[in-house]
């Protein structure tokens, strides 16, 4: 970092990301830099140089506090030029041609600026931002973030589960059946993941509990069965019995949104495995289907029609990701959530729809052949589960209203469309694959209160596209 301190006070402060400084400040990085970026001529370096200098200047109001901040980013934005990164250049080339983005957040304006430009052949991109809250000029070029860059390998998540599956055969639905006389008893069990890292971080603790309930529950009914009890576990370093009891309210609300019972759980105390002030939390549902009524979609056909029920929002998966485009964005989760009137903690700690009784109300109206509760995975690796061999699912673009956290996500994280339906529900918590008959009873009878989509149908084939 360069720092600059005016004689009459404040600081202006360039922030080079470690892999533009490497070669500078940061050797062993050297191999990332020299495997992504190719030498320049000088003309580039300096004319691009100027030119995204231009461009952030035009945005700055004519003071000299900002001829001190147009200064130092034309220094340092050279330095990255000749020290490093010289592909760079051809980005900043683009900059003439670029437009300021700007927003406003509790009234700090933040000016930025993105040139999509590739750098080199890894179609990288080159972010400038300005923010007056902290007077900070922020340069960063970077390729879109994955789930995997923030700690989560979805595929090796199924290549346990392919392992697991020859040694206990049966497994892989979204709920476990047990024979019991007529019926099965199903079973699921689920956490919340590191969303509740942010529940530590704001101190909402009272709708965790109902996230829990809600991915067991969930994922049960995805067969018909109506959830009869849960179990929880809560384990912590040292017990805070007033956050405890926030935590078990949320699930006794879970419960009786699921119309289940509380029926026990585990209160775990172990100092040191955990940080002062964390928790984690496990739970498990079990229901109960008549053999008879079972829905597992073995007579799914092609020409069936998907029908998608509104989530909250991220519910709880995805959050590794969440937390790292959090920490890239510069806002914090009392700022607001672009592009709604919501603060960020709000959309993120929107506890998971639980949709029990939406779903088995409309079970119990007949055509309903297969159900995906979307979790981790997101359309990607949930929808082909309910389907025969030889289907896959066609997915309408534009069919239902993606909710702005997603967009924000997106759009700050540079995550491209393949990893945000792989990695997110997109503000579709739950499929329903239902006959063409049944989709219009279920879209002509909905209430003013009720929200379907027609988000798309089966067709001959593999996997899930989208059109």
């Amino acid at each position: 970092m360069f720092s600059y301190r005016r004689r009459f006070g404040g600081r202006v402060s360039i922030i080079l990301y470690a892999h533009i400084l490497a070669r500078i400040s940061l050797p062993p990085i050297n191999p990332y830099i020299r495997a992504r970026f190719f030498p320049a001529s000088t003309s580039h370096r300096i004319s691009g140089a100027v030119a995204v200098t231009v461009a952030v200047a035009t945005s700055l109001s004519f003071t000299p506090h900002s001829l001190h901040l147009v200064f130092i980013l034309l220094f340092s934005v050279l330095a990255m030029s000749f020290s490093t990164c010289a592909e760079l250049s051809r980005c900043f080339a683009a900059a003439s041609s670029a437009k300021p983005n700007s927003g406003k957040s509790d009234a700090i304006a933040i000016r930025s600026f993105s040139f999509g430009a590739p750098i080199a052949r890894y179609d990288g991109v080159l972010s400038v931002s300005w923010s007056s809250k902290n007077s900070r000029i922020a340069a960063e070029a970077s390729q879109g973030l994955t789930y995997r860059d923030a700690g989560v390998d979805i595929d090796a998540g199924s290549e346990l589960v392919r392992r697991i599956a020859k040694m206990a055969p049966g497994i892989g639905g979204f709920g476990g059946l047990f024979p019991l006389g007529d019926s099965y008893l199903v079973a699921g069990t689920d956490g919340v993941g590191t969303k509740v890292m942010l529940a530590f971080e704001t101190g909402i603790h009272d709708t965790i509990g109902i996230d829990l309930v809600a991915m067991s529950v969930n994922d049960i009914v995805t067969s018909g069965a109506k959830p009869l009890f849960f179990l929880d576990y809560f384990a912590t370093g040292h017990l805070d019995v007033d956050v405890a009891e926030k935590v078990i309210k949320g699930i006794v609300d879970g419960c009786k949104q699921s119309d289940c019972v509380l029926l026990g759980g585990e209160t775990a105390e172990m100092p040191g495995l955990y940080k002062e002030g964390e928790y984690d939390l496990s739970g498990c549902a079990v229901g109960i289907v008549k053999k008879d009524s079972v829905i597992n979609g073995t007579n799914i056909v092609a020409g069936d029609i998907l029908i998608g029920l509104p989530s909250s929002g991220v519910h709880s998966n995805g959050f590794s990701l969440v937390r790292r485009v959090l920490a890239q964005s510069g806002l914090s989760l009392k700022d607001q959530l672009p592009g709604s009137d919501i603060t960020i903690a709000e959309a993120l700690m929107a506890p998971t729809v639980i949709y029990v009784k939406q779903v088995l109300d409309l079970i119990s109206k007949g055509g309903v052949k297969g159900m995906a509760h979307i979790t981790g995975g997101g359309f990607t690796d949930n929808i082909p589960r309910v389907f025969p061999e030889g289907l896959g699912a066609l997915i309408y673009d534009g069919s239902w209203e993606v909710p702005a956290v997603f967009k924000w996500l997106q759009q700050t994280g540079k995550i491209e469309d393949s990893e945000m339906r792989r990695t997110f529900n997109m503000g579709i918590g739950m499929v329903l694959v239902v006959s063409p008959e049944a989709a219009n009873r279920i879209l002509e009878n909905r209430s003013e209160t009720e929200k379907f989509y027609r988000i798309g149908e089966v067709i001959s084939g593999n996997g899930v596209t989208f059109s």
